[in-house]
C-alpha cells in the first residue's frame, strides 16, 4: 500500500466518525460507529479497528489524524479538558502510534473544525479564521495561514471559558458553569445556557430550537430571549475580534443553524469592537457537521 490518502477521525463522547480524503480533499469513505463509553480501551481499538477496516477497502495506508473534545497536555502528553472523561490523563496519542504503527496527530474538535473550513471551506481564502462551536457547550479554534494555532498550554481558542462581560440588565448572581467558575461564556451561549436563560426569566423550560421557531411565531418572550442571546454573543465575539481580528468567524454547532445570527451579528458587535468598522465576516460552515472530521484529515496538511 502507498501513503497516498489522508484519514481523519472525530472522536466524539457518542460517536465516532471517520473520513478518508484523496491529495485532493475529495471524500473516498466515511463511516460512523457508536463510542464504547465510559471504556478508554474499547476506544482506543474502536478507533484502530475503523483504520484498518478503512485502509483495507481502499487498499491504501494513510496518515491518521483525530479530533478530540479535549487538548493534549504539553507536560506528559496526557489528556486533559475532555468531556469524554474516560480519556483524560491517558496517553491517547501514544497509544494509537503503538497499535497503527506510525505518528498520529491529535487536535482539538473545535481547531479541527477551524482548520476543515481555513482549508476548503467558508474561510478559504482568509488569512485568519477564527472557528466557533456552539453546542452543547462553546468552544472555537484559531488558524491563521491553514495553520492550527496550539498555543502555549494547548488552550488556544478557548474562549468559552472566559467571564461574559455583563451588559446591562444582566441579573446577579451569574450562572454558574460545570467547569467551577460563574459568569462563563459557555454558561450564557450554549445550548443548554439559552434554555435556562429563558427559563430564568419565563419560568418555562425550552429547548433553543424550541425558543428560536416560537420567536419566529410571534412569542415576545422567545424573541427577548434571543435578542439577549445575540447581544451577549456580539459582546463575547468582540472580545475575540479586538484580539485576533480575524477575516472570517465561522460557525458551527446545532446553534449555528440559526439565521438570524449571520444577519444580527455585525451589528451586535460594532459596539463592543475597538474600530470605526467591523469588516469580519460571519458566516456558515461550507461542510456542515462533516466539518470536524474533515478537519482531523488535514492535519496532515
Amino acid at each position: 500500500m502507498t501513503n497516498s490518502l489522508r484519514i481523519g477521525i472525530d472522536l466524539g463522547g457518542t460517536k465516532i466518525e471517520i473520513v478518508a480524503l484523496d491529495e485532493q480533499g475529495s471524500e473516498l469513505l466515511r463511516r460512523r460507529i457508536d463510542t464504547p463509553q465510559g471504556d478508554y480501551l474499547g476506544t482506543v481499538m474502536a478507533v484502530a479497528g475503523l483504520v484498518e477496516a478503512t485502509e483495507d477497502e481502499l487498499g491504501r495506508r494513510g496518515s491518521v489524524g483525530i479530533g478530540i473534545p479535549g487538548a493534549e497536555s504539553q507536560r506528559g502528553g496526557l489528556i486533559k479538558n475532555a468531556n469524554s472523561t474516560c480519556l483524560i490523563g491517558k496517553p491517547l496519542r501514544r497509544d494509537l502510534q503503538a497499535l497503527l504503527q506510525r505518528e498520529v496527530r491529535l487536535a482539538n474538535d473545535a481547531n479541527c473544525f477551524a482548520l476543515s473550513e481555513a482549508i476548503d471551506g467558508s474561510g478559504r481564502d482568509a488569512e485568519t479564521v477564527f472557528g466557533v462551536i456552539l453546542g452543547t457547550g462553546v468552544g472555537g479554534g484559531i488558524v491563521i495561514r491553514q495553520q492550527v494555532l496550539v498555543g502555549a498550554n494547548a488552550i488556544a481558542g478557548e474562549w468559552g471559558h472566559n467571564p461574559l462581560p455583563a451588559l446591562p440588565g444582566d441579573e446577579h448572581p451569574p450562572p454558574d458553569c460545570y467547569c467551577g467558575r460563574r459568569g462563563c461564556i459557555e454558561a450564557y451561549l450554549s445550548g443548554p445556557g439559552l434554555s435556562a436563560d429563558h427559563a430564568r426569566h419565563t419560568g418555562i423550560r425550552l429547548d433553543a430550537a424550541a425558543i428560536e421557531h416560537h420567536a419566529g411565531q410571534g412569542d415576545e418572550a422567545c424573541a427577548a430571549t434571543l435578542l439577549r442571546y445575540e447581544e451577549r454573543l456580539g459582546q463575547a465575539l468582540a472580545g475575540v475580534i479586538n484580539i485576533l481580528d480575524p477575516q472570517v468567524i465561522v460557525f458551527g454547532g446545532g446553534l449555528s443553524n440559526m439565521q438570524q445570527l449571520y444577519r444580527n451579528l455585525p451589528e451586535r458587535c460594532a459596539p463592543h469592537v475597538f474600530s470605526d468598522t467591523v469588516c469580519t465576516r460571519f458566516l456558515p460552515p461550507m461542510h456542515g457537521d462533516s466539518s470536524g472530521v474533515r478537519g482531523a484529515a488535514w492535519l496532515w496538511n
